[in-house]
């Protein structure tokens, strides 16, 4: 194999050495649809001790996802036997790994090696990987499928390390603490705690539930299918594609209610509240749930057992400002102390660090983290100027408030592959998109936030300046058609450095 550690080896003919970093759904998929063109010099680097990302590390109870599974998977691997609707985090886990072994991509991954720096080389026209442990990966492109999700948050509370009990991060879940009979305090109320308050409120003694604000819900029954409906789906290939596609325009429609929210919208929010009301008995109870901006703005959560489950005896809604963390709980703004045994932190992921801290530097020795300063920004989500032959997976403004994630990984490693077929095509040694082109690309996504829910209200969609660096503003079958053919001219193409040497040429970027 040419993409070495310790030191480099000589090409393999012209096909390009790409380097994966992550071994989630995006770097499966990226080596995927590689090998099956034909590239398969393909290493995947994953810092966890085995493949599977979000899904990997979400072990709390209840972790599921919020998307219908005939979706949230690759339209190429289609499972005919999902158990429910939204498949258990297990369930997704054994599915990710039944895929990658069918199509031959297990052995690609090396766990164990967190990626702290990629280093292009304009020389050479090729990127330098280093690990924490101090191994070096030469290839001559890099995809980076960290995703959005992978680095669990934790907000600077005062005295957050002075608390006395138990503490962990829901993405962290650690399963050997006996929850049974606990005072436990959890904080937040995003779509993790939505899924694992119903599933442990009936074991703990008292549950505190500190939410900073609202949400709006829409029903989720996630019960497992009955075995006829199984039957039908394992038995009718048809069946299951006409799921898929209703589950497809449905998850378009929550776009076009987030896209116009002063009509379709409208619609959404009345549905929403309708459920809310029927689930919360309680008036004073559901007044301190009701979001207080406008649907769509934040993420729909999808679940039809946390409100009830905050209606329990036992469990409490807090909705006080947190003032601090104390030894013997939390303290509110109000002077109450919440006495605890456990702490779970259920507040969500740095989602707009993407793959940082690991430090990008490309030609020029231009610093990837500097080119973001502003927030971050790229064409289709994929490619930054002055980074030749590097391609982003789930990077900026490509999330999905209605549909499916996987769905835009499956256009986006199509649109990766294209590129480095031109590579290969063309025996260029670089592939670098055009600073006009990214930078009209990126005026149009933020110009189409205009109007839209997103703008109305802050979420972790923004990052700190304002800006929405997490979404994309339209459909999936836009991006679809944007991503589906890789415009050549919209690329600058440079020689091979030893073609560009023996030519007397400038190995810079530069235009064919």
């Amino acid at each position: 194999m040419s993409v070495a550690a310790n030191g480099s080896q000589p090409r393999s003919g012209r096909t390009p050495r790409v380097l994966v970093v992550g071994a989630g759904f995006g770097g499966i998929a990226t080596a995927i649809e590689l090998r099956r063109h034909g590239i398969s010099d393909v290493t995947i680097l994953e810092r966890a001790s085995d493949l599977g990302g979000t899904w990997f590390y979400n072990t709390y109870p209840g972790a599921a996802c919020d998307v219908p599974s005939h979706l949230y998977s690759f339209s190429y691997a289609q499972r005919r036997d999902w158990t429910r609707l939204c498949s258990p985090q297990q369930e997704i886990y054994e599915y990710l790994h039944e895929v990658a072994a069918r199509y031959g991509v297990e052995d690609l991954v090396r766990t164990g090696q967190t990626v702290t720096a990629c280093s292009w080389d304009d020389a050479t026209a090729t990127w330098t990987v280093e690990t924490s442990d101090g191994e070096r990966y030469e290839a001559d492109a890099i995809v980076l499928a960290t995703g959005q999700l992978h680095q669990p948050h934790v907000p600077l509370i005062r005295g957050a390390g002075e608390f006395a009990g138990h503490t962990f991060h829901s993405s962290s879940w650690d399963h050997d603490y006996d929850l049974r009979g606990r005072r436990v305090g959890v904080i937040g109320t995003g779509a993790s705690a939505v899924q694992f308050v119903p599933e442990i409120a009936s074991q703990v003694r008292q549950m505190t539930v500190f939410q900073r604000t609202g949400n709006w819900f829409l029903p989720r029954r996630n019960r497992p299918y009955p075995a006829p409906l199984r039957m039908a789906f394992e038995r009718m290939p048809r069946l299951q594609r006409m799921r898929r596609r209703f589950v497809f325009e449905y998850s378009e429609s929550l776009t076009l209610m987030i896209r116009h929210p002063r009509t379709w919208g409208r619609m959404g929010r009345a549905r929403s509240a309708g459920f809310m009301r029927s689930q919360l008995k309680d008036p004073v109870l559901r007044e301190k749930v009701w979001p207080d901006y406008t649907f769509g703005c934040k993420r729909i959560l999808f679940s039809s057992e946390f409100l009830p489950a905050l209606e329990r005896p036992n469990v409490e809604l807090e909705t006080a400002r947190i003032e601090s963390i104390v030894p013997e709980g939390v303290r509110t703004a109000d002077g109450r102390v919440h006495e605890l045994d456990c702490l779970i932190w259920a507040t969500g992921f740095r989602t707009n660090d993407f793959m940082f801290p690991m430090a990008i530097t490309g030609r020029d020795g231009r610093s990837l983290e500097e080119v973001w300063e502003n927030g971050a920004h790229a064409h289709l989500g994929i490619c930054v100027p002055s980074f030749p032959n590097m391609f982003v997976l789930y990077g900026p403004n490509t999330n999905t408030s209605g549909g499916s994630i996987i769905f835009y990984l499956e256009m986006q490693t199509g649109y990766v592959r294209q590129a480095l077929q031109q590579l290969a095509a063309r025996e260029a040694g670089a592939i670098e998109v055009r600073s006009e082109v990214e930078a009209a690309s990126d005026r149009e996504v933020q110009h189409r936030f205009n109007g839209t829910a997103w703008t109305q209200c802050d979420s972790w969609y923004r990052d700190e300046n304002g800006r929405i660096v997490a979404n994309w503003p339209g459909y999936m079958r836009e991006y679809q058609r944007r991503t589906e053919v890789l415009d050549t001219s919209e690329f600058s193409f440079a020689a091979q450095p030893e073609r560009a040497a023996v030519a007397g040429a400038d190995p810079a970027m530069g235009r064919e």
